[in-house]
């Protein structure tokens, strides 16, 4: 007899349910609006050309080393470049002297991808900042809370998403911060793109937070999983992570950073942790890194070497950087124009209710304000697939089916209305 106890069974995780639904449905009709990567306007898969050019002169490469292990660390070129593009330092002569003593601040070791750094960062907090919790916005990503949850870390929730005005609940997020929040404890900070809302604080905002955060002695965590898509600009989706670095100079921070998504390289799962120290910091970088990769060597040894290959061809060509920049704009201007496509469709509809939040929230995500059982029709009767949320993945939209969605949402939504 098998001496393991009787297990409970998890709940599925919904968005990867979702997609094997949809993969079932045999409707022409089907939408999938679950799954945050971007698509073609035919809903197809859409390889970066830089990457695909990427991949060609990688293989056209004589390297006999190209399936070797690397470093625990990781490639140190690979992450070099990586901290460059997320803190923006710039490689312009007279920066060079200023931008190197903060480089030696920071602490890199390469992970798999963004769950990947969120994890190792959540677990190297656990076990040497102890937090009394977590912060987490409400909502927030799903995956955040199991990640802290496994590494020991209570979870509690800050206002963030305010569904009656479907747009931020600064003064409550900054009310139960100040007022609940306990010095050393975390607090988790998405950068850009707020997953699931699609709703970010502003500069001034930022600013008063970081303010908090300081005089708080909290822990603040960033989630670097979509520079880029907002505005087109990886250095101006930064922003709010070198504010922290420039302003807040004396605080350690960290932040988990994908390049999964802007570089459309999802399944070859690419991403860093970085730990940035403050001044007068006990600890040593190299220290720092030494700890990461105790616990990195205990987990999967050394990181995959396929996509970050890739990102350190295109980030290290002058030109293929620029074309990385070009394919960049691509898909977040898709993004905004498919945005603008649905908000126009339900406006020229009259569906009940305001719409103006769809384009007022940035980035692959939107919060729709539709109830579970709203949402529960659109699957059963239109086969269109989303979040019981609401959230919409507005990669799935395209100017062959925004009309069909826009009219499921508004007879959904009248239904209700009449019911």
């Amino acid at each position: 007899m098998s001496i393991l106890p009787l297990l409970t069974p998890m709940p599925p995780d919904e968005i990867f349910d979702l997609n094997r639904a949809y993969a079932k449905d045999d409707s022409p009709r089907k939408v999938n609006l679950s799954l945050g990567a971007c698509r073609t306007d035919n809903n197809e898969p859409w390889p970066l050309p830089v990457v695909q050019e990427a991949e060609k002169r990688d293989l056209a490469e004589v390297d006999r080393s190209r399936h070797e292990y690397t470093s625990i660390q990781g490639d140190v070129t690979f992450l070099e470049l990586a901290r460059d593009l997320l803190f923006g330092f710039s490689s312009h002569s007279s920066l060079r002297k200023k931008q190197d003593a903060i480089k030696s601040r920071i602490a890199s070791v390469q992970t798999i991808a963004g769950t990947g750094a969120n994890h190792l960062g959540a677990l190297f907090l656990a076990t040497h900042l102890k937090p009394r919790a977590v912060w987490l916005s409400d909502p927030s990503w799903d995956n955040h809370q199991r990640i802290w949850e496994l590494v020991g870390v209570p979870c509690k929730s800050y206002p963030y998403y305010s569904s009656s005005t479907r747009s931020l609940d600064f003064a409550g997020m900054m009310s139960t911060l100040e007022s609940e929040a306990q010095e050393h404890d975390a607090i988790l900070l998405q950068a850009c793109a707020h997953n699931p809302t699609g709703v970010d604080p502003s500069k001034e905002q930022w600013k008063a937070l970081a303010s908090l955060v300081e005089s708080k002695r909290l822990f603040p965590f960033f989630d670097s999983a979509y520079q880029g898509l907002v505005s087109g600009s990886a250095y101006k989706d930064s922003w709010p992570i070198r504010h922290f670095l420039a302003e807040k100079p004396n605080i350690d921070f960290c932040v988990a950073q994908s390049l999964s998504k802007n570089f459309g390289l999802y399944g070859q799962r690419v991403g860093a942790f970085h730990y940035v120290l403050g001044k007068g910091t006990r600890n040593p970088p190299d220290v720092i890194v030494n700890n990461l990769c105790h616990l990195i060597r205990s987990e999967y040894s050394v990181a995959p070497t396929g996509g970050s290959r890739l990102v350190k061809t295109i980030l290290s060509n002058s030109g293929m950087n620029m074309q990385w920049k070009s394919n960049l704009k691509t898909m977040s201007q898709r993004l905004s124009a498919m945005r603008q496509a649905l908000y126009a469709e339900l406006i020229r509809l009259e569906a009940p209710g305001s719409w103006r939040h769809i384009v007022e929230q940035n980035g692959m995500f939107c919060y729709t304000g539709l109830n579970p059982a709203q949402v529960e029709v659109l699957k059963i009767k239109f086969h269109i697939y989303l979040l019981r949320s609401g959230r919409i993945s507005i990669s799935g939209l395209s100017t062959k089916n925004v009309e069909y969605v826009a009219r499921a949402i508004d007879q959904v939504v009248r239904n209700v209305e009449r019911a």
